[in-house]
């Protein structure tokens, strides 16, 4: 197997350092260049064609994020972000994502070996996926600029009979969230959601996408209350989503359990939840994402008799979720990104 060539890119010779330990260690991975400034980063990337780069946001000479917005322009390819674990940091990750940015690694410290010995695991294993994303999605998001997209009318015919949609996401899904969700009008139905990422960025992920939307758009955080139409709730961070039918009421709960597919909040654990009891009143949505967590929760809502949608490859930053679901013949269309929100608008709206 060919060897992952990353140049990591940050001013602090401590992250830089701690960083290269952890991929060196990783035999898929070799670290080919370090650049404490983007003018510098911009000779290596250029010198020694890397497969992935890590960017931090607050360096010397030009932001990360004009440095992001010129790497799309002129040199697409594969950047993680180092972000930290805060709310303004979380905001300017979110935006990064939009740029065109595929994943997010929170910034390491140095800590207890056991600790670090985690976070080096999922670190490496977001440069490999970062590695494997479609690289024709890049020219989707070169000069891109948040632009809020017109929103598809609904039908004057509507039938009521969709009570629900559920969605699952990972890579990239932050951005193919919002390309479905802006395009929504008013009279859907609730929307459950599950997106793959860390408490305290679902948050502010969720007040970013209400900004933009004719939907209502909020992190889900009452337990136990009922989900209302015209609504999307984001699962939280680190727990899980499930919904639950009472006397005819959706009521969404938070589950503070184990990850399930090493993820919290899990796509399984929300659409297992939704096919204890649904029927063909509801409509599973499976995205661009790595891995497989959702795809058997899928086949179990089909079996139900849910309607069942996964993104296809090529508007797929990275078609693995969504695969896999295909493979287990747990869907019954496959669309481009494009297609999904009016195909939702049509049997919902």
């Amino acid at each position: 197997m060919k060897k992952i060539k990353v140049i990591i890119v940050d001013d602090s010779q401590l992250i830089t350092r701690i960083l290269s330990e952890i991929l060196s260690q990783d035999p898929n991975i070799d670290v080919v260049g370090v650049a404490y400034d983007p003018y510098e980063a911009r000779e290596k990337i250029r010198q020694l064609n890397p497969d992935v780069i890590t960017l931090d946001v607050e360096m010397p000479k030009m932001d990360g994020i004009t440095f992001l917005k010129n790497i799309m322009r002129l040199r697409p390819l594969p950047v993680v972000m180092i972000s930290t674990l805060t709310q303004s940091g979380a905001g300017i990750t979110l935006e990064a994502l939009e740029i065109g940015a595929v994943d997010f690694i929170p910034k390491p410290k140095s800590m207890p070996g056991e600790r670090l010995g985690a976070m080096a695991a999922t670190i490496c294993l977001k440069i490999k996926q970062a590695a494997r994303v479609n690289s024709a999605i890049f020219e989707n998001y070169i000069d891109a600029e948040p632009v809020k997209r017109a929103v598809i009318k609904g039908s004057s015919n509507k039938s009521g009979h969709i009570k629900l949609i559920v969605i699952g996401a990972s890579t990239g899904g932050t951005l193919a969230l919002k390309q479905v969700f802006t395009a929504l009008p008013k009279g859907m139905p609730p929307i459950a959601v599950v997106q793959h990422m860390p408490e305290g960025f679902t948050a502010s992920f969720a007040q970013r996408l209400d900004n933009c939307c004719e939907l209502s758009v909020e992190e889900f955080s009452e337990d136990g209350c009922d989900l209302e139409p015209d609504h999307i709730y984001i699962a939280r961070g680190n727990q899980h989503f499930t919904v639950k039918n009472i006397a005819g009421r959706l009521k969404g709960s938070a589950v503070d359990t184990e990850p399930v597919n090493r993820h919290k909040p899990s796509v399984d654990v929300l659409f297992d939840s939704v096919a204890s009891w649904c029927n063909d009143q509801v409509i599973g949505v499976i995205l661009t994402g790595m891995g497989a967590d959702g795809a058997m929760g899928m086949l179990r809502l089909k079996k139900k008799g849910v309607m069942t949608i996964a993104q296809d490859e090529a508007s797929s930053v990275v078609w693995g979720m969504p695969r896999v679901a295909v493979e287990n013949d747990a869907v019954d269309y496959v669309l481009p990104l494009n297609k999904i929100a009016q195909f939702l608008v049509d049997r919902c709206a």
